[in-house]
């Protein structure tokens, strides 16, 4: 484990450097935010308060975006694919076949410390945008629920983090992954409730969408919180999402094993 405490610390050392540019990230990402919630106001304009649109009141359709930046901040992934497609082509994953460090550890620690870092500084931005709604933002409904939250937003760090990684791995196999990389996180964007939540599509479609991993990088965390997900349908969910880690490990040992199979290298 000391190595990998190592990888983790000159991870945020070097994440440390970049502490203002995601600064400024964090900020503008809070611009189309913005448009969003104004066009949900508009939505709801003239209607009175407890009134719902696609099962959502006013307050929890904002606290919804809102809870999706921040889970979106914990666990988005940033560089991280791009950097192991580049390790892979530019034949930089040699090293890690000869020494003993296992890259998927390796990868993780880096991607755990980067999310620490980015987490830490865009709760600055974050946290003023949300105190200036705060007449619009739903606290949990107790402790406990903030906890499963909590449980929830970190596998689906883990869960982001397989899916991006077994993406990167493709450069074993093709030269540039980029196309696959965009047309997975176009897929990610909306069936994972960023662009809007997913039980207000139509009810088989969104049923469809229960039989993929991605609404439970965004949407399930949220409506845990929200309080929109209770009992048996909530245990359910963790075990769907918890199986869905699984799955993804283990679909990364396999393209892994595979793809280091027809891997070759030439100079050093």
């Amino acid at each position: 484990m000391g190595k990998y405490l190592h990888v983790l610390n000159i991870g945020i050392q070097n994440t440390l450097v970049y502490r203002t540019n995601f600064l400024f990230r964090a900020a503008a990402g809070l611009i189309p935010l913005t448009g969003t919630l104004y066009l949900w106001k508009s939505v709801y304009a003239g209607q009175s308060g407890s009134e719902m649109v696609g099962g959502y009141t006013l307050i929890q359709m904002i606290s919804y975006y809102l809870v999706v930046t921040l889970v979106d901040a914990c666990t988005a992934v940033a560089e991280d694919d791009w950097q192991i497609a580049a390790d892979i082509k530019d034949g930089n994953i040699s090293q890690f076949l000869l020494k003993p460090i296992d890259y998927l550890a390796y990868r993780l620690c880096l991607y755990a410390s980067g999310r620490a870092i980015y987490t830490t500084v865009a709760l600055v931005p974050v946290a003023l945008f949300i105190f200036s709604l705060r007449n619009y933002f739903a606290m949990p409904s107790d402790a406990a629920t903030l906890g499963l939250f909590l449980v929830s937003t970190l596998l689906a760090g883990l869960l982001q983090f397989f899916i991006a990684y077994v993406m990167a791995l493709l450069a074993f196999w093709v030269l540039d992954v980029s196309t696959f990389i965009f047309i997975q996180f176009a897929f990610e964007y909306i069936a994972s409730g960023h662009l809007f939540p997913i039980d207000i599509l139509p009810r088989w479609l969104a049923l469809a969408v229960q039989f993929t991993p991605y609404p439970y990088l965004l949407h399930f965390p949220v409506s845990v919180y929200l309080g929109r997900i209770t009992g048996p349908r909530m245990w359910q969910g963790f075990a769907v999402q918890a199986a869905w880690v699984l799955l993804g490990y283990g679909l990364a040992r396999f393209v892994w094993a595979r793809g280091v199979r027809r891997y070759s290298a030439v100079g050093g």
